[in-house]
């Protein structure tokens, strides 16, 4: 996307759809410092500096004010690691550019992001990944490939189309409680689907408002069908497990459902 403005950017997206915002892969560590000016304001980067993230976890740029030239912006950006791993860059927004690598980052990878300047260095942990598969209403989690622990677990139902999304998602947050509103995305709360209630223990793993999450009112259901409104439901005592022991970006790979993801919003980075 070198020399793009955001005008044919944006064009070219409305022509295609959102896959043309992917650019092209790229390998870390590849071409030179440029000397010439920042074509943008100092951006907040994410991972913060001296973090330690899970595999899945993407580099997230975000400038206060919409850019002029994506390309220009994205060769004014370089990002290294040991080892070197390749991967892409895509927008977001205006004022969001994401990159990952094409694989999930190797476990222990240490990972440096220099955006004209404002740096932020950051290590990979171990290889923590979650895997939701419908077909056996099993979650399972693995260590740098070793089975750790399997929970029985309730997805989302397929009354009323509360199927959880299938792909590819990773930790974004974790909350000790949350209030699940289903108001918020315009169903009352006194329909026949409606909800609202206090959930503890939730992990966020896209932004829709799925999260895994202690669910003692399914315990009974919980490896047997799916009773949930898309949360994957476990146990209090595995969702206390799960929530000590996952970090932000570590993956959540959900397998067998009959649901998709179709938003274009930042939870989607591994299905792009």
């Amino acid at each position: 996307m070198t020399e793009w403005t955001w005008g044919r950017l944006f064009g070219a997206l409305r022509a295609a759809g959102a896959a043309s915002m992917v650019g092209c892969a790229l390998v870390l560590g590849a071409g030179a410092a440029q000397a010439d000016p920042a074509p943008f304001e100092p951006p907040r980067l994410v991972p913060a500096d001296g973090s330690t993230v899970g595999v899945a976890q993407p580099v997230i740029i975000n400038f206060p004010s919409p850019v002029a030239d994506a390309g220009a912006t994205e060769n004014a950006i370089h990002i290294s690691s040991v080892p070197e791993v390749p991967g892409k860059f895509y927008w977001i927004t205006p004022t969001q550019l994401r990159w990952r690598p094409l694989s999930f980052w190797p476990a222990h990878t240490s990972v440096t992001v220099d955006a004209a300047g404002t740096v932020s260095t950051f290590t990979i942990g171990d290889a923590l990944v979650a895997t939701a598969n419908d077909a056996t209403h099993q979650l399972t989690v693995t260590r740098n490939g070793t089975v750790e622990k399997t929970i029985p677990m309730s997805m989302g139902m397929a009354s009323g189309g509360h199927q959880t999304p299938n792909g590819t998602f990773y930790v974004q947050e974790k909350l000790p409680s949350v209030v699940m509103d289903s108001s918020t995305y315009g169903v009352p709360v006194n329909s026949k689907y409606g909800y609202k209630l206090t959930v503890d223990l939730a992990v966020r793993f896209d932004d829709s408002g799925d999260f895994v999450h202690s669910a003692p009112w399914s315990v009974s259901d919980q490896g047997k069908r799916n009773v949930s409104h898309g949360c994957i439901n476990i146990s209090p005592a595995n969702a206390k497990w799960f929530f000590d022991t996952v970090r932000p970006g570590d993956p959540i790979i959900v397998q067998n459902s009959t649901g998709t993801y179709t938003r274009y919003d930042g939870s989607n980075d591994w299905q792009i």
